[in-house]
């Protein structure tokens, strides 16, 4: 972590509390931290994910890598490993089964993730459950097409991969699905760009939509952007969990905000 990560990591650390169900003031709320953050039931497909983690940190393959966002701040060219990409870009096996359980709970039937990587965090929003669609898109077609064997080998056919830059390609999946269910931003970890990817999936956004944002204190520009957007009118329910954020959106429940020891 570099010194503002310590910083944001001291703070949350004195905010964070072990919470019991009675710290919740909300049914909908009890439900989520009950159901997905303090669930410990592992779901079968659970098992297929970290056999297709454990392969690819096995892989010594070497990928020069398009990088259209704000790039690294663990290597200083483009080149990468599959195994390097594994470690320091895919979702962490506790994350993802957080993610995996709150589509596993919800049921949304349109997903989209910004940023696919090797699809680990994809397969952690599709397995969950077949109906549902997901959108997934990647800015490097190298990493798409390995990310593209491993829905293969998951057998996850209701994955959509798509490549380009977000900001091309994210308003063409939203033109075309009529409503947003669930949206996983793992890509571009910049302030306007965060903030404009956000306010273009709220637009379609459904009665209870998951938003779910990753690495919001990577910079101060993500704490910012991770600040505004707890703070949104839209934007009911937030939990911070130094890693990521879950945010629920248009929920009909007064407006709360959330510091979670996971």
């Amino acid at each position: 972590m570099n010194r503002f990560q310590v910083k944001a990591y001291i703070k949350y650390f004195f905010k964070q509390k072990q919470r019991r169900v009675k710290d919740f003031n909300s049914p909908f709320v009890i439900e989520v931290v009950n159901r997905v953050i303090f669930e410990k039931y592992p779901y079968y497909h659970f098992s297929v994910i970290n056999d297709i983690r454990n392969d690819l940190l096995q892989s010594k393959q070497a990928l020069n890598v398009t990088d259209l966002g704000e790039g690294s701040k663990k290597f200083k060219n483009n080149k990468r490993t599959v195994r390097q990409l594994v470690r320091f870009n895919a979702s962490s096996q506790k994350q993802g089964e957080i993610i995996s359980r709150l589509v596993a709970v919800f049921k949304p039937q349109n997903i989209i993730e910004l940023g696919t990587s090797l699809g680990i965090g994809t397969l952690y929003l599709a397995l969950p459950n077949s109906a549902s669609k997901v959108y997934t898109i990647e800015g490097c077609p190298k990493i798409a097409a390995l990310a593209r064997q491993n829905f293969l080998i998951a057998q996850a056919n209701n994955i959509t991969s798509k490549v380009g830059v977000f900001e091309k390609e994210l308003p063409k999946v939203i033109d075309e699905i009529d409503h947003v269910d669930f949206v996983y931003f793992d890509g571009h970890h910049n302030y306007q760009a965060t903030i404009n990817y956000f306010n273009v999936c709220l637009a379609k956004a459904s009665k209870n939509a998951i938003f779910i944002f990753d690495d919001i204190y990577w910079s101060r520009g993500m704490a910012k952007a991770w600040s505004q957007i707890k703070q949104h009118p839209s934007v009911s329910i937030s939990f911070d969990m130094f890693r990521f954020g879950i945010t629920f959106v248009n929920v009909e429940v007064e407006k709360q905000s959330y510091v979670m020891d996971w």
